[in-house]
């Protein structure tokens, strides 16, 4: 039930994309040194969590409180306008320099209606150390089935 909901999350977020981002999708604002692998953003909290990196959902908030990475901070999905004003309200006092990783994890990272929008917009604000994690399936795919630490609802005792 709970992977149909995430399924039904991803279709209304590809949905709501206009036609003026949908192009903008097909772009990949970023390079491939951007891109950081599950595997070493994992190792990399495990390995000195009391310097983690600033670390962003920029997806839906049912996903985000179904399950997220520790740490991560909801910041709105960047595919609406009131998404991106969230995003902004959320780094709003981060420096420009600091390590960002933005993820979202609600469809394959090829079809992603937020990440793209979210990385160009952290851009034009001038954050200059802006990673990707690449989620090329899905969160619960590419992060949660693979061990790596997850916090929320899910981890939550009833």
């Amino acid at each position: 039930m709970r992977r149909l909901a995430f399924a039904l999350v991803c279709w209304a977020g590809v949905l709501q994309v206009s036609g003026a981002v949908a192009q903008q999708q097909s772009a990949t604002p970023w390079t491939a040194a951007q891109v950081t692998p599950p595997a070493k953003l994992a190792a990399q909290l495990q390995a000195n969590p009391a310097n983690k990196p600033v670390i962003l959902q920029v997806g839906f908030a049912v996903l985000y409180r179904s399950e997220h990475i520790p740490g991560s901070i909801y910041a709105g999905p960047a595919s609406t306008p009131q998404g991106l004003q969230a995003l902004q309200h959320a780094v709003a006092k981060v420096p420009k320099n600091d390590n960002i990783y933005l993820y979202c994890g609600c469809c394959p990272m090829d079809k992603c209606p937020n990440i793209r929008p979210a990385f160009a917009a952290l851009r034009k604000m001038g954050f200059t150390h802006l990673h990707v994690l690449m989620l090329d399936t899905s969160f619960g795919k590419d992060w949660v089935a693979h061990g790596y630490p997850v916090a929320g609802e899910v981890n939550s005792p009833k």
